[in-house]
């Protein structure tokens, strides 16, 4: 039997850090032992681990493996270790337990770069502190143990699966983190290939999503979002599908397949009215031309030629992007066609030329124009005998009428955003 004597030394973590704090807990719990209850405990440690074995076999399906050999044995070892670990540090309490903390957090890395939950392991650091427990307390039963031992031998044992679960969890942690940072680290790449002018080939684009997990599309759109400053926990959460990259201003998304059912409404639905612009379908390598014309209506949307909340369409838009490519040679056309209303005072010169403008679009029915107006029809004819003392027979010039018709409509748009004036 043993004596029963606890070792009595100082406490070499008093006075310290929370480190040091938690060190001296773990000190002080090991330290109560008799000096020889390990030696003691030693010789029961293959029947207890045989039991621990058989216990995590039976109770854990991710573990229940009998015909795998080198599965089994690789479970036996873990569970040994674990106990030459335990009885180790109550051999020596005041041995630096880092060492056994960082094989945890090794374990917790495999399991993670392994793609396996956490849980299973955990749970068969339970069952294993379980059958460790009443192992001993069958010891003490048959008076090959002190009973006095029981209490301290529980916390210990207790204290010890804590260390050794959260060792786990901080090293699997870390493995997960440093695993989405090196995949997002790909996916930008990705992005930056799929956007690149001139194209990326479509085989170097291949290689880096098989590399990034993103099942090539035939086709993409490239979104860009005018999203605000938020940490990353509040960013939006996009379809697992698309490519985001919000870490710039502004963001970009690569949607995969956008014609796919519900594909834009959801990304519409996660920005949450966030403004943003989706460019057009494009092949796999032409994604510089979807970004580029998405960026171009973002900008219009921000002045308020286009809508500016929530998703705007290129494809919607495109007589406007056509329109606002190339502004001043839009102005220089003004100038030329639009010019005999620059001798006409305001606020009859915007009357004149709204009328005009709604007069091309209606296929010259005064009565169209008079009901989109809200004004008499005779008002309307009015309006277009001065329209045609100012400009003659231009008027019946079918292209200087749809010369007309352009210059017009980027000036009415830039009115209504509330950036110009009436045509001078």
């Amino acid at each position: 039997m043993l004596n029963g004597t606890a070792r009595q030394q100082d406490d070499p973590g008093r006075g310290g850090s929370a480190a040091d704090g938690r060190a001296a807990d773990s000190y002080a719990t090991f330290s109560a032992f008799p000096t020889e209850l390990s030696g003691h405990l030693s010789p029961h440690l293959d029947d207890i681990v045989d039991e621990v074995v058989e216990a995590i076999r039976t109770e854990i399906a991710e573990y229940a493996r009998p015909e795998d050999g080198t599965y089994m044995h690789v479970v036996r070892t873990g569970a040994r270790q674990a106990l030459h670990d335990f009885l180790a540090r109550m051999a020596r309490p005041d041995a630096d337990p880092e060492a056994v903390r960082a094989t945890y957090r090794s374990i917790g890395r495999g399991e993670a770069e392994e793609g396996r939950s956490l849980e299973p392991f955990q749970a068969a650091l339970r069952v294993g502190a379980r059958v460790t427990w009443r192992r001993v307390n069958a010891l003490v039963d048959a008076r090959k143990l002190p009973r006095e031992i029981l209490g301290a031998f529980g916390e210990a044992l207790f204290l010890h699966l804590d260390e050794m679960a959260a060792a786990t969890a901080t090293g699997y942690t870390e493995a997960r983190l440093h695993a989405a940072g090196e995949m997002q680290r790909r996916r930008n790449r990705l992005i930056d290939l799929l956007t690149a002018d001139p194209p990326a080939s479509a085989e170097a684009i291949g290689d880096l999503a098989h590399t990034a997990r993103w099942p090539l599309p035939r086709e993409i759109a490239v979104a860009v979002t005018e999203h605000t400053d938020q940490p990353e926990a509040s960013r939006p959460i996009l379809p697992p599908e698309c490519l985001s990259r919000l870490d710039t201003r502004p963001g970009v998304v690569v949607v995969p397949d956008p014609g796919g059912p519900c594909r834009t409404r959801a990304i519409a639905g996660a920005l949450n009215g966030t403004r943003t612009a989706l460019g057009p379908t494009v092949p796999l390598t032409e994604g510089a031309r979807s970004l580029r014309w998405a960026t171009e209506a973002l900008g219009l949307s921000r002045r308020g030629i286009l809508p500016g909340t929530g998703l705007v369409r290129c494809a919607d838009h495109l007589t406007t992007l056509l329109l606002f490519r190339d502004e001043e040679l839009v102005d220089a056309l003004a100038d030329i066609r639009l010019r005999p209303l620059h001798r006409i005072r305001s606020p009859q010169r915007e009357r004149l030329a709204e009328t005009l403008l709604c007069w091309l679009r209606h296929g010259h029915n005064a009565s169209e124009v008079a009901a989109h107006l809200n004004v008499h029809p005779q008002t309307v004819r009015y309006r277009l005998r001065q329209l045609d003392e100012v400009f003659g027979d231009r008027l019946h010039d079918p292209a200087a009428r749809f010369d007309m018709q352009l210059a017009l409509r980027v000036w009415s748009l830039r009115r209504d955003a509330g950036e110009e004036p009436p045509p001078e």
